[in-house]
């Protein structure tokens, strides 16, 4: 899947499951449980025990599915996320090596930053989106707003802290895509193995960005 065939699809989704979970099993589990409720994509954490060889193992598996390796801080980790397949790399942080490193390999990079002088820097780089993150703790949707207004040409994604009720919140401030994370993939869910919890909490957040678009839920 090429970088714009990536970053296409998070755009038409605009939903990004992050899956940080402890065991690889278990984030398996969630990840293929998002993916059939109707989200294929899904950003497994360098957090997660083994989290390479789950990537390798899911895109091998799940054709339809996006899979990307979020959590990456370092210019090693990186290049062991694109020899692993993942067709996205996100950081929490702006790394330039980190940055560099993944568009070297032609794979959709997407760093965090939380300043104007952050995204400045990593649109600089050249990543492909910027991820505002931690937004919820950081000023919300209205602080989210205000950072993104001047810098029209970068495409931002909200991350951190994002659940169903602010979800509306972030897209109508101009976010292509949220990352969320516990509030689509709740822990007791997983350890339970309840992937009906998680499918419907999947079409909720569907509903919710399309809604916040304007777009039919059918389309």
């Amino acid at each position: 899947m090429t970088r714009d065939a990536v970053r296409q699809r998070i755009q038409q989704i605009g939903i990004i499951p992050a899956v940080r979970t402890a065991s690889a099993e278990d984030a398996q589990f969630a990840a293929e449980a998002v993916a059939e409720a109707g989200i294929p994509i899904v950003e497994i954490t360098m957090t997660v025990p083994g989290a390479l060889d789950l990537v390798a193992g899911l895109i091998a598996k799940n054709t339809h599915l996006v899979v990307g390796v979020g959590t990456v801080s370092d210019v090693v980790t990186a290049r062991r996320a694109v020899d692993a397949g993942a067709h996205f790399v996100t950081s929490p942080g702006f790394d330039r090596n980190v940055v560099e490193a993944v568009r070297q390999a032609d794979v959709l990079m997407m760093p965090g930053a939380l300043t104007p002088t952050e995204v400045t820097a990593a649109w600089e780089a050249r990543a492909d989106l910027v991820k505002v993150f931690p937004c919820g703790p950081f000023g919300g949707a209205s602080y989210f707003k205000s950072l993104i207004a001047p810098f029209p040409q970068v495409p931002f994604v909200a991350s951190g802290g994002i659940n169903q009720q602010t979800a509306t919140d972030f897209v109508l401030a101009g976010a292509l895509a949220i990352g969320v994370g516990k509030a689509l993939v709740p822990p007791r869910a997983v350890k339970r193995r309840q992937a009906d919890w998680i499918g419907e909490l999947a079409r909720r957040f569907v509903a919710i960005v399309r809604q916040a678009r304007d777009l039919p839920l059918d389309e």
